[in-house]
């Protein structure tokens, strides 16, 4: 069926009810013509015309990019999120289409930006949130309220505690490299209150939150080309200790701002998502901005079933690696770089060695912290196909033991490499 009688097909069911038959033919035509304008247009203007407004933003979110497809799919998006009462998503997307710099829209999108600064006065004076938007929505959340601040992890998490053998595990970082932050993931829709979820133990999504961000560092790192920095978000209440922060909305470009001017040496590039939920799936929604001109650049999606993230978490990772042109260190220092062939497995742990590292500081409260039986056992069945891994349950398990919080372990089999059995010796004297 050619593309014309299949965007027929699919505004015949919407108005004959069918929404499900429709997502089905709309999803099928978005896969073999994402990249044409009037495709995205036509499609986002029969969802916003007959009131399928989430349906809209589902389908065109994660394929939009204003420079390929243009203003009209974009001003669809953008009166979409405004339905949804979404401001902070409303005024991103304001933003990518002010910078495509076209005189015909300048007094659209001026109209539109005093109705996005109406939906957000609203917002703040709404019922259900008296005092502005909650604390961990924002990477500035009201002083009164709480104190945000990004911990920067410059270097793999497991790498920590093992600065005698860095000659042997790193990689010089020499040259002239892109720098690159991984910001911590945002989380929509998941929580009813994100900052009582931020007091609460550690779960799944907060765990991914962190630790995508760490692992995709972590790639860069062993790179040739990049420099990066994992950002990871924590609030000082007042009065009382830091805490773990988690957000619930999309990172603003004053977000990005803040981040590129407090990062040491600047930022060519930062790479934001979100994650939230959708029919029973993770759906996860990447975004790389280039700094200089705070302009996206690409965008990346993924969807999984909770059970099984394997395989969606690899291709995602790949089609990362490859769009940003990532190439293996070269100078023969270090360790190789290693992907782990379960990255379920491998987030965990890093979610767990982040969090110890954290309560070592006193920036993670223990009793927040997530049961590690389960992080101990995932690194466990990966320790033997890298040092890397191999470091990474060593490490966790110092951690672990520092703060007394270490489970009755049997060690897995570790990669037969020098630096393994040196770290094995190290980090035993320090114990």
């Amino acid at each position: 069926m050619e593309i014309r009688s299949q965007l027929i097909a699919a505004r015949e069911k919407l108005e004959a009810g069918d929404l499900a038959g429709a997502m089905a033919v709309y999803d099928a035509a978005l896969q073999s013509h994402g990249d044409d304008a009037d495709v995205l247009a036509t499609v986002s203007g029969d969802l916003g015309a007959t009131g399928h407004i989430a349906e809209l933003i589902q389908l065109l979110a994660p394929l939009y990019d204003p420079e390929l497809h243009g203003p009209a799919a974009g001003l669809n998006l953008l009166q979409a999120y405004l339905a949804a009462g979404s401001a902070d998503a409303a005024q991103h997307m304001l933003d990518l289409l002010a910078a495509l710099k076209r005189p015909e829209l300048e007094d659209r999108l001026a109209g539109f930006g005093v109705a996005i600064a109406r939906e957000a006065a609203a917002r703040r004076a709404g019922p259900d949130d008296p005092g502005g938007r909650p604390a961990g929505a924002s990477l500035a959340p009201p002083t009164s309220v709480a104190r945000a601040n990004l911990v920067s992890i410059s270097k793999p998490i497991w790498f920590y505690g093992l600065e005698p053998l860095s000659d042997e595990i790193l990689p010089p970082g020499d040259g002239r490299r892109r720098r690159v932050a991984f910001a911590q993931i945002s989380l929509s829709g998941i929580y009813g209150d994100v900052v009582e979820a931020s007091k609460a133990p550690e779960d799944q999504y907060g765990a991914f939150a962190r630790a995508l961000p760490l692992w995709l560092a972590e790639t860069f790192f062993f790179s040739r080309d990049y420099s990066p920095v994992a950002a990871i978000a924590v609030v000082k209440e007042p009065n009382g200790p830091s805490l773990p922060l988690l957000f619930d909305d999309e990172w603003t470009v004053d977000n990005l701002r803040q981040l590129a001017d407090t990062t040491a040496g600047g930022l060519d590039y930062i790479v934001t998502g979100v994650l939230g939920r959708d029919s029973g799936e993770h759906r996860l929604l990447l975004r790389l901005w280039e700094v200089k001109k705070l302009r996206e650049r690409k965008q990346f999606s993924a969807r999984w079933d909770p059970a099984a993230p394997d395989a969606a978490l690899a291709a995602l990772h790949r089609e990362i690696c490859r769009y940003m042109e990532w190439r293996p260190d070269t100078s023969g220092a270090g360790l190789p770089a290693a992907t782990p062939s379960s990255p379920g497995a491998w987030l965990c742990g890093l979610a767990s060695s982040l969090g110890l590292f954290l309560a070592e500081k006193e920036i993670f409260p223990r009793e927040l912290l997530a049961p590690l039986a389960p992080a101990f056992a995932g690194l466990g069945r990966l320790t033997a196909e890298s040092p890397a891994a191999s470091l990474a349950w060593l490490t966790l398990r110092a951690r672990a033991r520092a703060i007394d919080l270490a489970p009755a372990l049997e060690e897995p089999g570790f990669a037969d490499h020098p630096v393994v059995a040196r770290a094995r010796s190290l980090l035993a004297g320090a114990g």
